[in-house]
Parts: structure tokens; sequence; C-alpha cells
């Protein structure tokens, strides 16, 4: 098995994180307003958004849903024991589910952990249905979240 190369870590000043931090909490933010707000030119803020784009340090601009409102109010955490070297094959083809947003390889008990939003336990029911008809999954260990404390994956609060 081949090593995956580290990704390139990249190096941010004061005002690279001052410009992502108020992209966070407004992704609707005018540049010529952000230049405004840190007093240096709207081509600055556009060529350090640019950069950081180009980087991948910014992967994309979308907006925070709030899943209950569109009628998603149960989220599932699913550990996942896959059969062999089927993980990957298994992980693409999850991934593409509507109700999956997040799906992590782990160490310990699992090989996948799955967070997934449903509307109700019907829902979540058929999912894991389909989950352990694939024949690939050996067990899996599901836990519904009573109350979300924090979801915050995309936040530039841990700069």
């Amino acid at each position: 098995m081949c090593a995956k190369k580290n990704e390139e870590i990249i190096k941010l000043d004061e005002t690279d994180i001052k410009i992502l931090k108020i992209i966070n909490d407004d992704v609707r933010i005018s540049y010529r307003q952000i230049s405004r707000d840190l007093g240096i030119s709207v081509g600055t803020v556009h060529n350090r958004i640019d950069k950081m784009l180009k980087s991948g340090v910014i992967e994309k601009f979308a907006p925070v849903l709030n899943h209950k409102k569109l009628g998603y109010a149960l989220t599932s955490i699913i550990g996942v024991n896959v059969k062999g070297q089927e993980l990957e094959a298994w992980e693409a083809e999850i991934s593409n589910n509507k109700n999956v947003v997040g799906l992590y390889d782990v160490t310990g008990q699992y090989d996948a952990i799955v967070i997934a939003k449903f509307k109700d336990t019907d829902e979540l029911d058929k999912f894991l249905k389909e989950l352990l008809k694939s024949g690939c999954i050996e067990k899996t260990i599901t836990q519904t979240v009573l109350n979300i404390v924090k979801e915050d994956i995309g936040s530039a609060n841990i700069l």
C-alpha cells in the first residue's frame, strides 16, 4: 500500500485570516465592504481571495443550511465495518447518498463513520436497510443525536 502524500500546508497572514473570518460570517459580503472594514484596497481583497481559492484553502462558497427548517430533524452517527478490501468502493457509493453529510475513515472500532440527516425514523430505517443490503457491510452501530450543541465544519473560527 502506498502512503498518501501530505497536502501542502498553506501559511496565512493576519490579513488573510481576517478576510476568511469576514466571509465566514457573511459569504455574500462584497469585496468593497471587506476592503473598507480592513482598510485595504479592493484589488488586494480580490487577489487574496483568488489566491486562497487557487491554493484550496477556500474550497467553495456555499450557504449554511438549517436542516431542521428543511424537514431533516434527525441526525444520525453511524459506525460501519466494511468487509475486506471493499471500503473505498463502498465509500464512493455511499458518499453520493443525499442523506449523507459527512463520511470519515477512522481508527478504532469502525472502518468509517457516516453522519447523515433524515426527516424521520422511517427514513433512517430505510437508509439502514439499504446499507445492509449492499453485501459488503459487516456491522453498523447507529446513534441518534438528541441535541446539536455545535456543528460548524467549515468554520474559519479555528484560525
